[in-house]
């Protein structure tokens, strides 16, 4: 167990808990769902956060509120500040994945907030927190999130978004996309936003794997129907890794995980029929990579 932040965890409580933790009825999925899956409202600018932070892009309320009156599904509760919001990218893709970006959205961003608050005492908003990444509120967000990208098609504001909120101190985490196919068109578009940083791999010893949980292993963590038919890989994406992205200054502002799928062990962890020794991995990868990008 370690602290980190003002964040408590009690590291052998996850195990035991997703599943009571869990239950319920699912909501839908982005890529099933019947509805265009929405962006939430950013949080208001007024009350500052409880320790000094990059991401200060204070907002006039009246704009803010008019965001949230368009954009809030109606059971959502009024903007508030929170210390973290599970922030998810909504970039434009291409073909049959024109809608990549919603995929397992929201119920898998809903049911990781809930262990996270669960297990440490983050101030963590509850809900699903989606922006374009050609939004001006986007700084407001240290961590973000983004998956399916071998269908990730980025338009020339979404370039100079990307790079931007990254070179002023961002971290993304990249999840969810197999084989070398998918592979070659996410490298291509990361060439677009950063030509001079190459993508290298990351090894054990890198600070990310030990923020708040050891990690000494990486783990290909299957899709919920993928592993009960036998399989954990997809395509021909059969060997995990962990590859970053660094800044001039070394820090690491993008995080690939790549030939595995944290965000559906997150979706269906309460399923008593999924490995816990995937959502238990997937959990704890969770929980460095938000510790890493609020502290770095």
């Amino acid at each position: 167990m370690k602290n980190g932040l003002g964040v408590v965890v009690a590291g052998g409580m996850l195990t035991g808990i997703l599943a009571a933790l869990l239950a319920g009825p699912p909501a839908p999925t982005g890529r099933d769902g019947p509805d265009e899956p929405h962006l939430a409202a950013p949080a208001p600018a007024p009350v500052p956060p409880p320790r000094a932070t990059r991401f200060v892009a204070p907002l006039p309320a009246n704009v803010a509120a008019d965001a949230a009156a368009a954009l809030s599904p109606p059971q959502r509760p009024p903007p508030e500040w929170h210390e973290f919001y599970f922030t998810r990218a909504a970039y434009g893709s291409y073909g049959w994945g024109r809608r990549s970006w919603a995929t397992d959205y929201p119920k898998s961003d809903r049911q990781f907030l809930t262990v996270l608050q669960r297990l440490t005492n983050l101030d963590a908003f509850s809900w699903e927190n989606a922006i374009l990444l050609t939004d001006e509120n986007i700084r407001r967000y240290p961590f973000l999130y983004a998956l399916e990208v071998g269908y990730m098609s980025l338009s020339a504001g979404e370039i100079e978004g990307l790079r931007d909120y990254l070179k002023a101190g961002g971290f993304l985490v990249i999840d969810d996309f197999w084989g070398t196919r998918e592979w070659a068109q996410f490298e291509y578009q990361m060439s677009l936003v950063f030509p001079q940083h190459p993508i290298i791999d990351l090894e054990l010893d890198h600070p990310v794997f030990n923020t708040f949980y050891d990690i000494d292993e990486i783990l290909q963590v299957p899709a919920y129907g993928r592993y009960w038919r036998g399989r954990t890989s997809e395509r021909d994406g059969y060997v995990p890794y962990v590859k970053g992205i660094l800044d001039d200054d070394g820090r690491l502002m993008v995080i690939i995980n790549w030939n595995t799928d944290l965000g559906d062990a997150w979706e269906w962890a309460e399923r008593p029929d999924y490995p816990v020794q995937y959502s238990t991995f997937a959990f704890q990868m969770g929980v460095n990579m938000i510790i890493y990008a609020m502290s770095h």
